[in-house]
């Protein structure tokens, strides 16, 4: 196993489902296993998860939000705070909102570095703020 996988981790994948080649549960590894860690902080609110109360985003608090300039500076704090403070594997580099197509979008643009091997690493995640 390459030494950059094992130090960024190997896991079951999210959501929880078996390998349509293999039959059994799907696992992520490495940088693969990153990414998924830090959609999985984006999509959960704080007091959700019953042991680490603190654990996620809270981006629910923008759902209705208009996209202002405003706006998306706070949700770019939101973001910063919230994978700095849970993500250990990862140096942010930037986290960016800029308005989608639709005027109901808003697309965060992720920059971050793994501290461990140093590669870039890049998620863009359409946040919308109507459901």
């Amino acid at each position: 196993m390459n030494p950059s996988t094992t130090r960024l981790g190997r896991g079951l994948g999210f959501p929880v489902r078996p390998d349509v080649v293999r039959g059994a549960l799907a696992y992520r590894t490495g940088a693969e296993k990153v990414r998924e860690s830090i959609e999985i902080i984006l999509r959960t609110e704080p007091g959700e998860r019953l042991m680490r109360p603190r654990f996620g985003c809270g981006l629910r608090q923008f759902l209705m939000e208009p996209n202002t300039v405003a706006t998306r500076a706070r949700l770019e704090r939101a973001v910063t705070a919230a994978l700095e403070a849970h993500e250990p594997r990862i140096t942010l580099q930037q986290v960016t909102a800029t308005p989608g197509d639709d005027p109901a979008v808003v697309q965060l643009t992720i920059r971050y570095e793994h501290r461990f091997d140093s590669t870039e690493g890049l998620l863009v995640y359409p946040f919308y703020l109507e459901r």
